[in-house]
């Protein structure tokens, strides 16, 4: 039996398991690869989230004359609806059981877990806004100076 050629039954098995171990490796690489697209792109619209309400509230505090009228809290039971009201005529409310924050009627800001608003009278007798906006793996704290 001189120079036989041909595949063997074990070498047919070694590549099989080869291929296998191959592509167990690939996916287990491109499932890691594909759950931090998923968490960069919940954290991406977040700030993007963050970034419109910001917008929104940094124009209404620098109106020159607008005053804080009122902060409250509406208990209902879906959670507490946190409000602020301008007197602009326009109010800020976040509405806890569509994760939403809204301008008036029109919604601003989705994708919310939480948000507070308070403010304080400083020494100098300008008024100060903080607001506390809450998300998945996201938290921003932003102080405003009412000019008035």
């Amino acid at each position: 039996m001189q120079g036989e050629k041909g595949i063997t039954l074990i070498s047919i098995t070694i590549y099989v398991i080869v291929m296998l171990i191959v592509v167990s490796v690939i996916t287990v690489l491109t499932s890691y690869f594909y759950t931090n697209v998923d968490i960069n792109s919940v954290s991406e619209d977040l700030n993007q989230q963050y970034t419109k309400f910001n917008s929104y509230f940094t124009e209404e505090v620098n109106k020159k004359g607008n005053k804080l009228l009122k902060i409250g809290q509406i208990e209902s039971d879906t959670g507490n609806q946190n409000y602020i009201i301008f007197s602009s005529g326009n109010q800020y409310t976040y509405v806890p059981q569509n994760q939403g924050i809204y301008r008036n009627q029109v919604k601003i800001a989705q994708n919310i877990t939480g948000c507070t608003f308070s403010s304080k009278k400083e020494a100098n007798g300008k008024t100060t806004i903080t607001v506390t906006i809450t998300g998945k793996n996201f938290e921003k704290t932003t102080t405003y100076t009412l000019i008035e």
